[in-house]
This record gives structure tokens, sequence and C-alpha cells, in this order.
């Protein structure tokens, strides 16, 4: 008796099924092939669960598969995160969106403190999107932790949407899938089947997701930037990296001549200027070191990986060589120093300085106007 071949594509979505990685897209477990229809783990958890789950490419595969949005009638929802906002900033999104409306959602607002200048911050965050050329037509704040703000974006969905069909789009762990499981319980009925969502010439899986009008909501792959310290260390220590609580601003007064260890990950030098305060916003759970700068590098090759840490010492092996980024803080500039994925240091001081960041090879650093 022949066994039956195993279909090679989701009958959900037509991605290229496979069984090895359940973070690629059209992972389906060994023992789903004898379900019926054969779809993959994202299109089963849409269909039974209404949940979606995020899957990850990297950023040349996205931007081809977002290339014909522009001349199509399409909402896109940007998701970003406010502890990471440059770092999960998909640069260059306009040029493919063309003229369709766009949705700034920015989760891990929760993350601030509750006295903060709402206003200013969306301010901040459209001259921000400005200056990477994005044009905004709402931009909202969002916890998916916390379930806050999700009743606002509904609202500016059903303002802009139309006769659209809705676009999500963002970095991997920005809270895209949380944001996607809203919008289903919302306003799909997912008694129909998950319908084939490929755009020619592709094998990416967008899923389509059918809404109550007959359009769709289309949830694309999660973008994988290697700048960010979410993609660099290993999972288990994402929770140090990645704050789960409000964020608690840590001062320090520095003379010309210190540093600050955060954790393992990444060095913050006072190289001159007068003394002044810095305002560390990381991880609570990742430990600040402080120590004078011609003491850095020996504190630093004694005791990576055990005071040092995380990472552990297996670990750090893995990382990329550190890097030294040095900035010239002008006077009164209201400056941050901003390290995508592990925070900021806000530079109090009125005077200006020099400072310099050590961190992992490849790791986006820059200055940036305060956010708070």
């Amino acid at each position: 008796m022949n066994e039956t071949k195993r279909p090679e594509k989701c009958s959900g979505c037509g991605i290229k099924l496979q069984t090895t990685d359940k973070d690629l897209p059209g992972y389906i477990p060994g023992v789903a092939f004898e379900r019926e229809p054969v779809i993959c783990q994202r299109c089963f958890r849409i269909k039974n669960y209404n949940e979606a789950s995020s899957v990850s490419v990297d950023q040349d595969e996205f931007l081809h598969l977002l290339s014909g949005v522009g001349e199509k009638n399409a909402l896109v929802i940007h998701i970003v995160d406010l502890f990471d906002f440059e770092g999960s900033l998909i640069s260059g999104l306009q040029r493919f969106v063309g003229n369709n409306p766009v949705i700034l959602a920015v989760n891990k607002s929760d993350l601030l403190p509750k006295v903060t200048n709402w206003n200013k911050l969306r301010n901040w965050m459209q001259q921000r999107c400005k200056e990477h050329g994005l044009r905004t037509a709402e931009i909202v704040l969002c916890s998916a932790k916390r379930n806050q703000g999700f009743d606002r974006l509904l609202v500016a969905v059903s303002e802009l949407r139309g006769q659209r069909d809705v676009y999500v789009v963002g970095a991997t762990n920005v809270g895209k899938s949380t944001l996607i499981n809203r919008l289903i319980s919302d306003y799909s009925d997912l008694e129909q089947e998950l319908t084939t969502s490929r755009y020619p010439g592709t094998t990416l899986d967008t899923v389509r997701i059918p809404l109550d009008d007959g359009h769709y909501i289309i949830d694309t792959p999660g973008i994988v930037y290697p700048w960010r310290y979410s993609e660099l260390v290993e999972r288990k220590d994402l929770g140090a990296v990645m704050p789960e609580n409000p964020l608690k601003p840590a001062v320090y007064q520095l003379n010309e001549g210190q540093s600050l260890f955060f954790g393992g990950l990444g060095r913050f030098d006072f190289v001159k200027g007068e003394r002044q305060s810095f305002t560390c916003y990381i991880s609570g759970t990742l430990k600040i070191h402080r120590t004078k700068l011609e003491r850095a590098d020996s504190l630093y090759q004694e005791h990576r990986g055990e005071l040092l840490s995380p990472p552990g010492t297996a670990d750090m092996d893995k990382l990329p060589q550190w890097q030294r980024h040095e900035f010239r803080i002008g006077r009164n500039s209201q400056s941050d120093l901003f390290i995508s994925g592990l925070g900021w240091i806000k530079v109090n001081g009125t005077g200006g300085a020099v400072v310099a960041v050590h961190v992992p090879r490849g790791i986006k650093v820059l200055t940036r106007p305060s956010l708070i």
C-alpha cells in the first residue's frame, strides 16, 4: 500500500511547510500532517484559538513582501517598542506604503512614569518619525501587557479603515501578536477558512485573516533587526534586558573619568566635562557598577561573566567583540544616549560633555533629543 504523500504547502496561507524550527514561517509539528486541512501552526492557532503567533524574517525579505502595498488600498499599523523606539522603527517604510495611512502603535507605554506628559511624548515621536521620513495619521500609546490603549487603537482603525485591508507590521518582540489577537477578536468571524495569501514571487507567509465585511487583516512576519540586544542575548537573559515593570530611573553624579557597567552587556564612560548627573533608563534587573575609567578595562577582564553579568562567561564568549562609540554632547542640548534594546542614558548637565559607549559590535547606538 502506498504511503500518502505529505502536502508541501499550508492550505491556509500557502507557505512551504517545515518541521524543524517553530520560530520560522511554515512550522508544523510532524503529527499535524494527519489533520485535515493540513495547515501551519500559525494558521492553526488563528483558526482554532483566535490567536496569532509571531514568526520572523530579515529586513530584505520583509521589504520585498511589502513592495506591492503602496498600490493597494490599505491601512498600515506599525507597532514599535517604546523602550527601543529607534531600534524597532522600520526605516524606509514610507516609500513602500505610498499614500496609505499609517497608525503608529507604540507598545510598552506602561514602562514610563504615570506623571509623563503624554502629549509632549507624542510630539517627540512625531518628530522622530518625520526625521525617518515616515508620515503618521495617528500615534497611539498602548501596553499589550496591561491591555491599555487598545480601545483607542480600535477607534483609530475604525476611523481610518474605510474599505481597506489592514496590514500589521513590526519587528520581533514588540508585541505584534498581542495586537493581532485583539484585532481578530474585535473584527473577525473566523468560521471562514483562512485563505491563500502569498504575493506573487514570494514564499513568505503573510496570513490573511478574513473580516466580517470581506476585507482582511494581513499579519506579516516580525522583522529581525540584528542591532537590538533582544536579538543578540540568549533567551534566558532576555528578562534582564527587556524590562517587565515600570522603569525606575537611576541617577548618577559622575566626575570626569568615571565609568558605569550595565551588567556585562555594556559600558558608559564620562570622558570629559565638569561634574554632572546622568540618568539611566534600563531594566531594573540589570545591575549597574560604577568604577574609574582607568580601571574599567581590567575590571571587565577580571570580572566578566561573574560580577559583570549577565551574560555568563560562556554566553559572553559568543557575543561579538565590544566596540567603542564616542559622542560630543553640546551645551544645553538635552540629549539621550540611546542603546538599542538596552535603554538610554539622559545627560542632565548643561555644560556639555564627551562620553563613550562600549557595546558588542553591531548594536545600534545614537544620540537623540531627550525622550523624558
